[in-house]
């Protein structure tokens, strides 16, 4: 099995400063981005509840399937579920510097990844490591 490397960096900030780099944890509004192609695919907000993290879909960006896909390739309950409030990130804590021991789901083909979130101050995001999915997110600053 392949390993990839990720870096979840700064691509766009809706308000430009060191807030964004100052602030070195998952909580906030991300936007993810195709590695292929290196557009925008969704906004993702990731919220620390109980000292786990979950991560939700805000907003499909550019669906070949249109502005509100479904889930076609999950299964149980999520299976035809709209993509758009969907939780894709579940069950990570934080330990140590980095936020580990949860899983992330990819809706393009229904399966289920474990998920390694780092802060990166060299990237002014975060870098995940993960075996297979394909993952890049933007931090958005909104304060």
């Amino acid at each position: 099995m392949r390993s990839y490397t990720f870096i979840l960096g700064l691509v766009a900030a809706l308000v430009a400063g060191s807030a964004c780099a100052a602030d070195m944890t998952p909580v906030g509004k991300w936007k993810t981005v195709d590695d292929k192609t290196g557009k925008e695919k969704s906004i993702v907000e990731i919220t620390e509840t109980g000292g786990q993290l979950t991560g939700k879909v805000l907003q499909v960006l550019n669906s070949d399937k249109g502005p509100n896909p479904l889930c076609e390739a999950c299964s149980g309950d999520r299976k035809d579920q709209p993509v758009t409030g969907m939780i894709i990130i579940w069950g990570v804590h934080k330990d140590g510097d980095v936020w580990d021991g949860g899983s992330i789901l990819d809706p393009n083909n229904g399966k289920t990844y474990s998920v390694k979130l780092t802060p990166s101050r060299a990237h002014a995001g975060l870098e995940s490591r993960q075996p297979i999915i394909i993952l890049r997110l933007a931090r958005l600053c909104a304060r």
